[in-house]
Order: structure tokens, then C-alpha cells, then sequence
């Protein structure tokens, strides 16, 4: 297959240049898609996936794990998992502090 020029880092990767890109099967990309619930590409109609930056970044982060650092899939998951919910809380904490703000303005306008 001939290949056109390279895309950019910001470029949007369809599952065959991702694969190519990691050394993984396609079919493989596919069943990560089912195991992490935080790896969903865009997918256009007919079902072509569109990977986003964070995407490949998350795929390249999976492999790295499952690949160089002797993680299982269900050991990936559980470190993802818990970084969500670390980042989760820090988005709550946000959301209160700006709730906060909002009712002591609304105290002092009203």
C-alpha cells in the first residue's frame, strides 16, 4: 500500500494507520475498544473509526503497559480506572468551589 505523506500530531488516525503506527493488528485495536471504556474513537457511518490525539496517546499508553511493563488487561483497567476517578474528584472539587462562589454572589446581590 503506498503511503502519502505524514499526517501531523494532531492529525486524526483511522484504525489501519494507528495500527500500523503501535505494530498491533487492527483486530486487536478493536478488542482494546471493548476492554477500556476511555478509548472510544469517533466513528463516521459505515462505522470507520477516527482516532483523536488523546486517543492514540491512550493506545500508545496501553501498549506501553501491556507490552514493556508486564501489566494484564485487567491490571490496565484498574489503573485507569483510578486515575479517572483522581481526576474526577479534582473536577468536583472545581465544580463545588465554583458553586460556592456562585451562591455568595447571589447572597450579596440579593
Amino acid at each position: 500500500m503506498a503511503t502519502g505523506p505524514e499526517k501531523g500530531p494532531n492529525a486524526f488516525r483511522t484504525i489501519g494507520e494507528l495500527a500500523q503506527e503501535v505494530g498491533r493488528p487492527q483486530h486487536i485495536l478493536r478488542y482494546w475498544e471493548t476492554r477500556f471504556p476511555q478509548l472510544r474513537p469517533l466513528q463516521r457511518a459505515g462505522g470507520r473509526r477516527y482516532y483523536r490525539p488523546e486517543d492514540v496517546a491512550l493506545v500508545r499508553r496501553i501498549d506501553s503497559l501491556l507490552g514493556q511493563e508486564g501489566y494484564t488487561i485487567r491490571g490496565v483497567q484498574r489503573l485507569l480506572d483510578a486515575e479517572r476517578g483522581v481526576k474526577g474528584k479534582a473536577g468536583e472539587s472545581t465544580l463545588q468551589t465554583v458553586r460556592d462562589t456562585l451562591a455568595e454572589a447571589l447572597k450579596r446581590d440579593g
